[in-house]
């Protein structure tokens, strides 16, 4: 037995086996801790009979096409095997000969609350994301249709609206201020957990400003009130049933509440849900930098006295930030008002941040405090607009070919024959034959097959292939004899593999 488990076992003892008086001391304490760490009788339960009518359930259903995959009991091979190929094309030939399963019907449940009388519900993202079908249960199980106003996956928020009839009044939830919420305050939490119905838990707000890796805009609010699967999408009170945080994930080995539950803050969503409602979308500010972390080593060389700010890498041209001044190297302290520690602060600022609003900016530069104005953008214009401009480029680049380039539609690559300036330029060897890939169509069947640049085409049906005219010769006879598939052999790197790509139709 080690000394570790020893100790446990005797102080366990102790509690059960010890004398009375210390028996009687232990009670007196825990009774005394217990009264100063419950608030007073009653407040949850006229919290609780106040806000369930405002808690609703939601159901979806989602429609899930049988595709099938490799039969039970079938030998599993390395990912990217040529033998895990084969297979996958000898079976999907066998179901497209049998034809598919008819699709069947996937149903998942969480949770919402009502924000305003009018029928508008939230909930997360992740609730309603891939569902064909939403329906909304009431507290008093009155179940209703519900169309999907808006979604927001960035901060994993969805509106939901639902019409009530005979002119029944619904009943909506308030914000609250999560910005002034303090850590060890109480919290309640209302959902659906494990599709039991409305559920009320209760708890303290544990930490504020966790970042896990959900997004940008990580911002959760901590909490120790029991959260499980279907509490998604429900709301957290504060002590005033006040709405200060929306519950959408925990941390769990086991799937089940172990007391870490996170939050959206409730400052994060409101201007959200308020979008989402007016423009079925949101839009957020946009500044136009891109920024990265003040590290300790920086501090002398930026003129500062700590580690804090925002640093800025790029201006994007034409920008709101260009426009006010703010130039690479600045190191933002303040925001409209914010103090900025971090680069995450400056990003969850901006984007709270009307769109045309113009805002007071303090920078950092060579030591010496600057304010600057910014009238923001919008976060959504700018990226459609980087988006459309990318996607021009790129069909500009792929609309000239060079001189010896090959374009094979139906794999959608573009091809070349092996010259010494591609043999050195992709690192080919002198007696690899073949052909290289020059170019790859980002959305055709090679690029899906994870076909690169600068690899090299040996083969094709099991046929050599020596320049792109034997290339195209192949494609053709395999569209000829109306196959689905060209099996390709591929030497990347020295290494041969074989890659079954689908042929356009």
């Amino acid at each position: 037995m080690n000394a570790m488990l020893h100790t446990r076992l005797v102080r366990a003892g102790l509690i059960r086996t010890g004398t009375a008086l210390a028996a009687a001391l232990f009670v007196v304490i825990g009774l005394a801790a217990a009264a100063q760490a419950r608030p007073p009788e009653g407040d949850f339960a006229d919290l609780a009979e106040r806000l369930l009518p405002s808690v609703v359930n939601i159901s979806t259903t989602q429609t899930v096409q049988n595709r099938g995959g490799l039969p039970e009991g079938m030998p599993q091979f390395p990912p990217g095997s040529p033998f895990e190929d084969f297979f996958k094309e000898f079976f999907d030939r066998q179901q497209r000969g049998e034809g598919n399963r008819p699709p069947r019907q996937v149903s998942s449940l969480g949770s919402g609350f009502i924000v305003d009388a009018r029928g508008y519900v939230v909930t997360n993202n992740h609730v309603i994301a891939e569902a064909d079908q939403v329906r909304v249960i009431l507290h008093d199980n009155t179940e209703l249709e519900a169309k999907v106003v808006g979604r927001d996956p960035e901060v994993d928020i969805a509106v939901l609206k639902i019409e009530m009839k005979n002119g029944r009044q619904l009943s909506a939830v308030q914000w609250g201020d999560s910005d002034k919420i303090r850590v060890g305050e109480w919290t309640l939490a209302i959902g659906n957990p494990f599709g039991l119905g409305g559920t009320v838990t209760a708890g303290i707000v544990s930490a504020r400003g966790r970042d896990i890796n959900a997004g940008r805009y990580d911002d959760f609010l901590q909490t120790d009130a029991s959260i499980n699967k279907g509490n998604s999408g429900g709301p957290l009170f504060d002590k005033n049933g006040n709405v200060i945080g929306i519950n959408t994930a925990i941390f769990s080995q086991t799937g089940g509440s172990i007391g870490i539950g996170f939050a959206v803050p409730a400052n994060l969503a409101k201007p959200v849900v308020q979008q989402l409602i007016e423009f079925g979308r949101t839009k957020r500010g946009w500044l136009g930098v891109q920024i990265q972390s003040v590290t300790d080593e920086m501090v002398e060389a930026l003129g500062l006295q700590q580690a804090r700010g925002a640093l800025v890498a790029k201006v994007v041209p034409g920008g709101p930030a260009q426009k006010a001044g703010i130039d690479s190297g600045d190191v933002i302290v303040s925001f409209d008002g914010k103090a900025i520690g971090t680069t995450n602060a400056l990003t969850r600022s901006v984007a709270e941040t009307p769109v045309g609003k113009t805002v007071n900016v303090d920078i950092m530069r060579k030591g010496k405090k600057q304010t600057v104005k910014a009238t923001l953008g919008e976060l959504e214009a700018a990226m459609a607009s980087a988006k459309a401009e990318n996607s021009q480029k790129a069909d500009a680049n792929r609309a000239k070919p060079g001189r010896n380039e090959t374009e094979l539609a139906d794999l959608g690559v573009r091809v070349a024959p092996l010259t010494k300036e591609l043999r050195q330029k992709h690192d080919i060897k002198d007696d690899v034959k073949g052909v290289v890939v020059t170019d790859v169509d980002p959305e055709g069947p090679a690029a899906k097959r994870d076909v690169r640049v600068g690899d090299v085409i040996i083969e094709m049906a099991q046929s050599e292939v020596r320049n792109p005219d034997d290339a195209v010769e192949m494609l053709k006879a395999l569209k000829d004899a109306k196959r689905k598939v060209a099996l390709l052999q591929i030497q990347r790197g020295g290494e041969p593999r074989f890659v079954p790509v689908p042929l356009k139709s």
